[in-house]
């Protein structure tokens, strides 16, 4: 693997400790400097194939006894991985863009909301970088929108004005979002001018913004993590 010593140690890591991919431990770095997921928390895992994700949520919610609640969405059909879930993790086939929110909420501990939503969508990658960033870009503002409803349709309204980056359908009947109040959101975007715009949107929306480039990140990759806390 071409420079790429620090990503062959992940990569035997993942596979020593059981994790089903590498990216565990980007998530492993952010629940550490962050403590985003606490015990009782109910997580939403945006885009969680293969479940590395999952299995960290899980293990963060401290055994089951604490309680809570991890809920993963795929376009692709995946399973909860044997290691490091147990009966607190489901997984769900579907476009969660395309699902009410309503439904979504269902799916969390009380039916009120989630107190985590992690997004680690990524489009196809195309090699044509403009359009690459542009089209996470747009998955990371539909994560926003999805998580804080129309605080977010607003605020991007007012910032980023004619650009397109949501659907004006994505604000229909229900117009909460499924995060609750003072909840965290994590959104893997690809760096270019657009990943700024979003940062100030979420910057009135959350109590702090910050940047992450985990260091488990491939270094020819350009995905960031914008990391929100606190819902206000």
């Amino acid at each position: 693997m071409s420079g790429a010593g620090t990503p062959d140690f992940f990569y035997r890591e993942a596979q020593r400790l059981g994790y089903v991919a590498r990216s565990a431990f980007k998530l492993l770095q952010m629940q550490k400097q962050y403590k985003l997921i606490k015990p009782s928390s109910s997580v939403l895992d945006l885009g969680c194939a293969p479940g590395a994700w999952l299995q960290v949520a899980c293990q963060s919610l401290g055994p089951l006894k604490n309680g809570g609640i991890v809920v993963g969405i795929d376009l692709k059909k995946a399973k909860a991985p044997s290691l490091h879930c147990d009966s607190r993790v489901q997984t769900i086939c579907a476009d969660v863009m395309n699902l009410p929110k309503d439904q979504l909420r269902a799916l969390s501990s009380q039916h009120k909301g989630f107190s985590v939503i992690l997004s680690d969508m990524c489009p196809p990658v195309s090699g044509i970088t403009i359009k690459d960033a542009a089209l996470s870009a747009e998955l990371g503002m539909q994560a926003l929108d999805l998580a804080v409803g129309g605080a977010a349709v607003a605020q991007s309204n007012e910032n980023i004005q004619s650009k397109g980056q949501l659907d004006s359908s994505s604000s229909g009947q229900d117009d909460n979002g499924v995060l609750l109040p003072g909840g965290n959101l994590v959104i893997k975007l690809l760096e270019s001018e657009d990943v700024q715009e979003i940062s100030q949107i979420c910057k009135p929306l959350f109590r702090k913004a910050s940047w992450l480039r985990p260091k488990a990140t491939r270094s020819s990759s350009r995905e960031i993590y914008l990391i929100c806390q606190g819902l206000r």
